[in-house]
């Protein structure tokens, strides 16, 4: 405010300064050797206070991260990019890819859309029983679990069977059969499972384990939130190892698991993937089925598409809240389903058969490229588990500031918690606010969505960090956590909640 003209200004009379001018002058002799140029404050130049926020540059310097930082920021309502750094770098997107993932389905499919699972007797009911089979037909629908099959059975009792005199079928056949999503993941991993058209519990079974004495009591179960019916077509052997810590054989009709002792403690719980979905839904339903009353024989597949008559049917929720519930806990087989059955809709008449999760990944890339100008993407799959796949910060911008997809895909995003100054706690009225996709692999982390500033500002962006090298040893040693792995991505989030907090701040009027 004030300019000091002499380097003899006493402690008394820099107080007066501070007071005021006037004042100033009365405390003493020394006041005499100072001058001011304004008694008025001069007004600070425009952006003035951006000077104190560190460049984006400064922040990735801070935070000791090996390998690549990328990232794209842009006018949400123009498209003009602010400010980027290596925007054409192609790496992996991780989880962001179901970001690509839910506008392709939703512009092909519908908000509305939904999957449906039914029930078809192929003969007549008399005195409880049907006079043929009866099918449980799958849909696809990747949301259905061990409840929702009881509800269905409950239905069917509710149209008076009980029982039938012919077979148990189930049919898969709406969606082609994934053996799994990405073969590089560990073979225990509960979020890379197989995918068919009849997938129940997000296709994972409950393995839970006690210890009893010197020994183990183990439990292998179905289980949703009211009903948890134990299976058979999953089984797990104690194993006097060390390493592996699980091991998995194809069993006759069934999965056959494995534990290493060392690893048990005493007690606990996980998901394991299930490699015979079909089946599992089919032994799922014969229990869920007998509690309702409905006595039926062990299920078998059928050779065909189903006819016959429908006596029940269960609806999925409407796609566009199956989106915002898989952008929110990132499950990896309700983004597959998504994007095959978008695919799906699109091949017509070539069917279920005719396509795979490359190919279907593949007419995704394409789609995007046509409607949205996205170049450097190449994706492997509809979920980003691979790390095969690949995309730019400046695609995913692309796509997040392209006409009509805010509209579209802004709701659906989920909220980003901003930390406040100390970067511990979470701060409720931080005056940025970020809606986006996080996304996680080993030694990458992913971040794109939307971040508006306090003037209300929004802007796309797309974050990008990755330790390629490390990974690729990581993948090499085959361990579940990569020694290292939670270090470096803990970091990435960090520096991205910086560099967020940044340019909510920078680019505002």
């Amino acid at each position: 405010m004030y300019e000091l003209r002499s380097k003899s200004v006493s402690r008394r009379a820099a107080l007066g300064l501070l007071l005021g001018g006037v004042a100033g002058a009365a405390l003493g002799q020394d006041s005499a050797a100072v001058s001011f140029s304004s008694p008025f404050p001069r007004p600070r130049p425009a952006g003035f206070h951006k000077r104190a926020i560190a460049s984006s540059e400064a922040l990735i310097a801070a935070s000791g991260l090996s390998g690549q930082v990328s990232f794209a920021l842009a006018d949400a309502a123009t498209g003009e990019m602010l400010e980027a750094r290596h925007p054409v770098l192609r790496l992996p997107p991780a989880s962001v890819a179901k970001a690509v993932t839910s506008i392709y389905a939703l512009e092909t499919l519908g908000a509305g859309f939904t999957f449906e699972t039914r029930v078809y007797a192929t003969g007549p009911v008399d005195a409880g029983k049907i006079q043929g089979d009866l099918i449980l037909v799958g849909g696809g629908d990747p949301t259905l679990d061990t409840d929702m099959l009881a509800g269905l059975a409950a239905n069917v009792r509710a149209a008076g069977i009980t029982g039938v005199t012919g077979r148990f079928l189930i049919w898969d056949g709406a969606l082609p059969r994934i053996e799994q999503i990405d073969d590089q993941q560990t073979e225990y991993a509960g979020y890379n499972p197989t995918i068919t058209g009849l997938n129940v519990n997000y296709n994972r079974v409950h393995f839970e384990w006690k210890r009893s004495g010197a020994d183990y009591t183990v439990k292998m179960d179905a289980r949703a939130e009211r009903y948890a019916p134990d299976v058979r077509i999953a089984s797990m052997r104690i194993a006097p190892r060390d390493l592996p810590v699980f091991d998995w054989d194809a069993g006759q009709g069934r999965d056959e698991w494995s534990v290493a002792r060392s690893a048990l403690g005493n007690g606990g719980a996980r998901w394991l993937p299930v490699r015979l979905p079909a089946l599992y839904a089919g032994e799922v339903f014969q229990a869920v089925a007998r509690q309702n009353g409905i006595a039926l024989p062990k299920a078998e597949r059928a050779g065909g598409k189903p006819t016959g008559n429908q006596i029940a049917t269960h609806k999925s929720p409407p796609l566009a809240q199956m989106v915002k519930e898989m952008l929110l806990y990132s499950t990896n087989l309700t983004a597959e389903v998504l994007g095959l059955s978008a695919t799906l809709a699109r091949v017509g008449a070539r069917g279920a058969e005719a396509v795979t999760l490359k190919s279907s990944a593949a007419a995704m890339n394409e789609w995007a490229e046509a409607r949205l100008g996205m170049r450097h993407l190449s994706l492997v799959d509809h979920s980003g588990l691979g790390g095969a796949s690949h995309v730019s910060t400046s695609d995913m911008v692309r796509l997040f500031a392209a006409r009509g997809i805010e509209p579209l895909i802004g709701p659906l995003l989920k909220s980003i918690a901003m930390p406040d100054a100390t970067g511990k706690k979470v701060d409720p009225d931080h005056p940025v606010r970020v809606f986006a996709k996080t996304g996680t692999l080993d030694f990458v982390s992913t971040l794109a969505g939307y971040v508006t500033g306090p003037d209300g500002r929004r802007m796309a962006f797309a974050i990008f960090a990755a330790d390629l090298p490390a990974r690729a040893r990581a993948k090499a040693a085959g361990d579940e956590v990569p020694r290292g792995a939670k270090t470096f991505n803990s970091s990435a989030k960090k520096l991205q909640k910086q560099l967020l907090a940044r340019w909510g701040m920078f680019y505002a009027s």
